[in-house]
């Protein structure tokens, strides 16, 4: 029999090649428009997991749509959009509490509203946008790797640009203990990557791939092992505090104005009457509504009846640095959303250390001096940001974590806040969001970090949400919001360390990368495998 050989040049081969690829490795997809309209639906109906709706099972439920859509999408480009429809809807509705600020508050007509908060779920949907991305173009299409890249997206919004870390996954489950007993292991985003794994794990059910489901479940089952065992991460000390929380209900169209500033201060003197045998009495966020040196003669009236009954004052103030102002470096001294403490064996003040963009501050106002001046931004107030070395206030001799409004929503700013205190505090002034959804998301953050820390937190606001929160995260007393009142509660020192508390969210982030990097890995084998396959089929020399 003679042999002939055949040769086929390399291009062609190539090209034969990526052709018989393509064809087996396409697989039915969804037409884009479709796809978009189910994710976009999908984040929409996330917000209904958290406060006050708490449907919680929509937070495994949300996140699963998303992967079905992605798991078998061959275009990174395709898959990218899915994400932005997806990040769309979860902002657009999920933060929809912004509208109230921005046209209630600050007079910006419905339709410029609308489009501020269309143009802020675009920008904040680029997260989930990009996370689709790469999860398509780079990862092994699994659940471990999609649940990964989701906790490292939410990990990303506490710090890129100052960060937005709202809207998390596991802030959905606050309410059930058998979930929340990883919080003060691992932190919040251990919640998120249990709960995102086990939704996208029912989704390779349906593609007869158990494996992963295992995995899911054999994680619920230690979460479940470590709520039964309780650990005793912080234990109760002999100590605790009686405290009373002063909710002044100042509409937040007249708090700032100069004319309003003694009828808003008489009304916190007017509630603290009868508080001031209390252990401590507490004035939520910017609750004297100028710097101290303008209102130095009211505070001293007022910590003289504090004084008197040996009460300790904790209050929320714009604080002028005029001890460290220097004329000849800066034409203003520095100025700080603050928290001072006066009183008997009390003694600290702490400087807000996570500012609200353009609400706080101007981002990159350095830049603004060479640039036309734009709505004014040029001579707005900015404050400063405080360092994140500050020691604990004292109050009664117990040393406090403080936190002032929107930075408890930082898991990490909080841990650091919380080591070598024995209970927490946050004040808040939440009127900007009046009875929308946004002041209940910001205290289930607030029980997500008693959870993690072990400490009590006593939430003082000016319109509410004002509560008692206990080391396990439950709301032990709350007062009604929007009503002049105060609120009094006895707060349980805590000693001990949780591991959260020690190692904060480096360890879930470590195993996601090294989840994410062996995902890589292994996507890259398998092409190169199926590639060489295709190739000795018969893309090569042939007889």
């Amino acid at each position: 029999m003679t042999h002939q050989a055949i040769s086929v040049s390399t291009p062609t081969i190539g090209i034969a090649r990526r052709a018989t690829y393509q064809k087996i490795t396409t697989k039915k997809r969804l037409p884009l428009i479709i796809a978009i309209v189910l994710c976009l639906m999908a984040g929409a109906m996330f917000s209904l997991s958290l406060a006050p709706y708490k449907l919680w099972v929509l937070a495994i439920f949300s996140p699963m749509v998303l992967y079905a859509c992605l798991v078998s999408e061959d275009g990174a480009g395709r898959a990218f959009w899915m994400g932005q429809a997806y990040g769309f809807g979860l902002w657009a509705v999920g933060a929809f509490w912004l509208y109230t600020s921005i046209h209630e508050y600050g007079n910006i007509a419905m339709w410029l509203a609308l489009i501020m908060i269309a143009v802020m779920a675009c920008i904040m949907g680029l997260f989930h946008a990009v996370m689709a991305w790469v999860f398509v173009r780079f990862m092994g299409r699994q659940p471990l790797a999609f649940a990964s890249l989701w906790v490292i997206q939410e990990w990303t919004k506490t710090w890129l640009l100052t960060g937005f870390p709202w809207l998390f996954v596991g802030y959905a489950f606050t309410d059930l203990a058998w979930l929340t007993s990883l919080a003060p292991i691992f932190g919040v985003f251990a919640i998120s990557f249990v709960a995102v794994l086990f939704g996208a794990s029912v989704v390779e059910v349906f593609r007869q791939k158990l494996g992963f489901l295992c995995i899911s479940v054999f994680l619920v089952l230690f979460a479940v092992l470590m709520w039964f065992i309780a650990p005793k991460w912080t234990t109760p000390t002999a100590d605790k505090l009686s405290i009373s929380l002063v909710q002044g209900n100042i509409p937040q169209d007249l708090k700032w104005l100069t004319e309003y500033r003694h009828e808003t201060l008489n009304i916190y003197a007017q509630l603290s009457k009868s508080e001031w045998g209390q252990d401590v009495v507490v004035w939520p966020e910017a609750s004297i509504p100028m710097f101290q040196d303008e209102a130095w003669t009211f505070i001293h009236d007022m910590y003289a009846h504090a004084q008197t009954q040996g009460a300790t004052w904790v209050m929320g103030i714009p604080y002028k640095d005029i001890e460290n102002y220097n004329p000849a470096k800066r034409d203003y001294p520095h100025l700080y959303n603050s928290v001072l403490v006066l009183g008997q064996d009390s003694d600290g003040l702490y400087k807000k250390q996570n500012l609200v963009p353009f609400g706080e501050y101007v981002p990159f106002e350095g830049m603004l001096n060479i640039l036309p001046d734009l709505a004014g931004m040029q001579n707005m107030m900015s404050y400063s940001r405080g360092d994140d070395t500050q020691k604990p206030l004292l109050v009664k001799n117990q040393p406090m974590g403080p936190a002032v409004c929107y930075e408890v929503a930082y898991p990490d700013t909080t841990r650091k806040n919380a080591k070598d205190t024995q209970f927490l505090l946050t004040v808040s002034n939440d009127a900007w969001f009046g009875t929308s959804a946004g002041p209940l998301q910001h205290l289930q953050m607030v029980q997500m970090r008693s959870i993690e820390t072990g400490r009590w937190f006593a939430r003082a606001t000016n319109t509410g949400v004002t509560a008692f929160i206990d080391d396990k995260g439950r709301i032990v007393s709350q007062a009604p919001s929007f009503v002049p009142t105060v609120l009094r509660g006895e707060v349980l020192m805590m000693t001990g360390t949780t591991p959260f508390m020690r190692w904060g969210s480096y360890p879930i982030l470590a195993l996601c990368f090294l989840l994410i990097a062996l995902s890589v890995i292994v996507r890259r084998q398998n092409r190169y495998d199926a590639s060489h396959e295709l190739y000795y089929q018969g893309d090569g020399v042939r007889d």
